[in-house]
């Protein structure tokens, strides 16, 4: 895996290039940015050219001297004083991987079979990792740790992750990826060259959709903008059936039966809603906000400032009008307070019907 796999991002490449060139490769370095912008594909990529990109392992992923660690869950086999490491999962990782360096969290759970299950790096992990790290490299050249989402550590693995950041052993490189780097300790903050990994640039999209995907420029051009400069967005917009379209078909019937006030109908919706995982379920309120914001950016008329599929477009030329300046607000706080009660393990079906019966008040505001 090569820099030739990253999509755009060459300021970043090049700035990790010439710390090598410059021979002032830091021994931690964390890439900080949203999901889907290739974080993980870039330390992958780097990883593998300081470990030697012609070396067959490296190609495979299965180099000596290159060690994946990421979040985990216990399963129902694993004993009571088993503290689930990576090894644990390094077949649904290495497959996952090869396919690919662009997936996220809810992927890399369903890859694992984690259902509800909350994934971290335990302290099992940092042990494993202690033991790995303290062996000479099998190649004589460096040995690149690649975590990912360290922010998932618990307490106690991450102030042993600290001790072995600022005591390295010999030619070891941290490549950290982080997506909410606030969660981190700020004493591991503070002793790895934070290098921010900005949304990828449409243009970029566009041309890898082109090139990569056989996509028909009109076509790629309308994902790229729908991406936001998220890869996995894009491939999400590209896959028949995708969730996004499940949710436009949610978003359509809340507003629909909300409008309508037939109550019993949004308590089914509700239900619905309350079946999702609470990992879904905030993805669908994130969707509801952007669908928020684009009805009523439809109102200005500025089609340039959109960025929604033609199926959202189809639906918002006759509701957009609904969503105006004496609800925008009031709607926005709505979702937010929902995705709040949602993250501290409110009920689901009753935050999602309150969600649905004060939509019925907000729809009626001009």
């Amino acid at each position: 895996m090569t820099f030739e796999d990253v999509i755009g991002q060459e300021e970043v490449r090049e700035r990790l290039l010439q710390m090598v060139r410059e021979d002032r490769l830091p021994h931690a370095i964390m890439l900080c940015g949203p999901s889907g912008v290739g974080k993980l594909a870039i330390a992958v990529a780097f990883g593998s050219y300081l470990l030697g990109e012609d070396n067959a392992m490296v190609r495979k992923l299965e180099h000596p001297d290159l060690h994946f660690t990421y979040p985990t869950i216990k399963l129902s086999s694993m004993g009571s004083d088993h503290k689930p490491t990576s090894d644990d999962f390094a077949q649904e990782w290495h497959e996952l991987l090869m396919r690919g360096p662009y997936f996220s969290i809810d992927q890399w759970l369903t890859a694992i079979g984690a259902e509800n299950q909350q994934a971290i790096i335990t302290a099992g992990e940092s042990d494993s990792l202690v033991r790995k790290l303290s062996l000479k490299s099998s190649q004589g050249g460096y040995k690149v740790s690649i975590v990912w989402l360290p922010e998932r550590m618990n307490i106690e693995c991450a102030n042993k992750l600290l001790k072995l950041i600022e005591e390295p052993p010999r030619q070891t490189v941290f490549l950290m990826v982080c997506e909410e780097p606030d969660k981190l300790l700020e004493t591991i903050r503070s002793r790895v060259q934070r290098i921010d990994v900005k949304r990828i640039s449409s243009e970029s999209i566009e041309r890898a959709l082109v090139e990569q995907r056989g996509i028909d420029e009109q076509h790629a051009h309308r994902i790229a903008r729908l991406a936001n400069g998220s890869w996995l967005k894009a491939l999400q917009e590209l896959q028949v059936g995708s969730e996004n379209e499940q949710f436009l078909d949610l978003f359509i019937m809340l507003m629909r039966l909300a409008y309508q006030r037939k109550v019993k109908d949004l308590r089914r919706w509700s239900e619905t809603m309350a079946a999702f995982g609470r990992e879904k379920q905030r993805r669908f309120l994130t969707f509801f906000l952007r669908m928020l914001r684009e009805n009523f950016m439809y109102n200005f008329g500025q089609h340039e400032l959109l960025y929604m599929t033609q199926q959202e477009e189809d639906f918002s030329k006759n509701f957009a009008r609904f969503i105006n300046e004496a609800n925008i607000l009031s709607m926005y706080d709505l979702a937010n307070r929902a995705m709040r009660d949602i993250g501290q393990n409110a009920n689901a079906k009753i935050v999602f019907f309150d969600f649905a019966l004060q939509m019925i008040v907000l729809l009626i505001q001009k």
